[in-house]
């Protein structure tokens, strides 16, 4: 994907840890690609799209759990379980898109209006 891993994202409303890999894709092209090119996200590993409202899962081979964020970092909207060719929208409030394995928002409860934390370097 091009993007190396140098943050941990952690909800702090329920103090557990979301994202132990978080690759942030802040350009055109890495927001292009996205997860594409990923045959998998293993375990903890996410993807932050900043500036990102609005995702889709065209050509993509599995489902993943889409958060859409505020700019103060808290979910305005939890999507679990996003399957392949579907498109989502967190509206006019989001400002940037969590994308992770599916099932880590059912797994930590992850809920809007929840606050999250990135946190510089993997691991929390």
């Amino acid at each position: 994907m091009g993007i190396k891993p140098a943050y941990s994202l952690y909800n702090t409303t329920k103090e557990v840890v979301l994202a132990e890999k978080l690759l942030v894709a802040g350009y055109f092209w890495q927001r292009m690609a996205g997860l594409l090119a990923k045959k998998e996200l293993s375990g903890r590993e996410g993807l932050l799209l900043i500036p990102c409202n609005a995702v889709h899962t065209m050509f993509m081979r599995y489902s993943i759990d889409v958060l859409f964020l505020n700019r103060e970092l808290v979910v305005v909207k939890a999507l679990g379980n996003l399957r392949p060719w579907r498109f989502a929208c967190g509206g006019r409030v989001a400002f940037q898109t969590l994308e992770l394995k599916a099932g880590i928002i059912a797994a930590t409860g992850t809920v809007a209006g929840d606050r999250l934390a990135i946190v510089k370097g993997p691991g929390v």
